[in-house]
């Protein structure tokens, strides 16, 4: 898989609440199942479905404690993305004067729905 297609495999694994929900919790320390079902408002048996795919998809990985199954995060690129996620961002990004090819043409602004 290159780097690209595995990159976009993250993104697409991540791209649930519950999923950036856990991640969130999980860049704060160690957490077991339990610890999820007090902020997430799903059953049990669904948080280990999204536990299972983020596992798969090696964005975190777990270690048993007794009967306690413990999660972390596993991949350093998450946190990063997580920051990204969260920043809060004014507006859109300006469009431009006009084509840099033809040097011709000039953005709209808003469209018309």
């Amino acid at each position: 898989m290159n780097n690209l297609t595995s990159k976009a495999e993250i993104m697409k694994t991540m791209a649930h609440p519950a999923r950036i929900a856990i991640l969130v919790e999980l860049t704060k320390g160690v957490k077991c199942v339990s610890d999820f079902q007090e902020f997430l408002e799903i059953s049990q048996p669904n948080i280990s479905q999204h536990l299972s795919a983020l596992r798969h998809a090696g964005l975190i990985d777990f270690f048993n404690d007794g009967r306690l199954r413990c999660y972390f995060l596993k991949n350093p690129i998450i946190p990063d993305l997580l920051d990204v996620l969260n920043k809060d961002y004014k507006g859109d990004i300006p469009g431009p004067e006009c084509c840099p090819v033809t040097k011709k043409g000039k953005y709209p602004g808003k469209w018309k729905r």
